[in-house]
């Protein structure tokens, strides 16, 4: 059987058991995701890329040691492993990320759509869209975490449950007070104007 067509669970199976090229697949599988992912909390393309290889090697050490349990979810393991490095590192360092509202990146709920050329419109699209991603940032960490792997890595509240270690519950509801928190942000700053 080709080895590219494979399951997580059979390349993982038979890298345990000696054929070191199915990892090679699994990296290969997930690299794109796990390292946006990354980059996208630390913003730093040198600490996004020591972060990740760091992830890789925690995934082969507890590969070769046999603590991994393939329960069918290596994609979620492999993001749990980043999460938590992500996490230690700003334990480690005390340094809190922050987004800044000049980024270039693809809109966060695909609700802001250009429908006419015009340079009014492009600048108020602009302008929602950097309104939105500030108040996004300025959502408790778990919210704001929340809201990011939804609609940014399009992630189901399953797959947030695995990788954060809460249960589903839990996911829905940080999402459920998240978009609440947004809708006063949204009316506080529409009655100031």
């Amino acid at each position: 059987m080709e080895l590219h067509s494979q399951t997580d669970y059979e390349l993982v199976r038979q890298y345990i058991d000696g054929q070191t090229e199915c990892l090679e697949i699994l990296i290969e599988r997930y690299k794109n995701r796990v390292f946006s992912y990354i980059m996208m909390v630390v913003k730093d393309r040198e600490l996004a890329e020591d972060i990740f290889q760091d992830t890789f090697i925690k995934v082969i050490r507890s590969l070769d040691s046999g603590s991994y349990k393939d329960d069918g979810r290596f994609g979620p393991w492999v993001m749990r492993i980043a999460h938590n490095l992500i996490i230690d590192f700003y334990r480690r360092s005390k340094h809190l990320p922050t987004v800044s509202g000049d980024d270039e990146e693809k809109c966060i709920f695909k609700t802001i759509g250009i429908y006419d050329d015009n340079a009014e419109d492009k600048w108020f699209a602009r302008q929602s869209h950097i309104d939105l991603k500030n108040m996004i940032a300025k959502l408790p960490p778990e919210q704001c975490a929340i809201v990011k792997y939804r609609y940014v890595y399009d992630m189901s509240f399953k797959e947030i449950a695995d990788m954060t270690g809460v249960s589903i519950n839990t996911a829905l509801g940080r999402m459920r007070y998240a978009l609440i928190n947004l809708r006063k942000m949204m009316n506080v700053t529409v009655d100031d104007e």
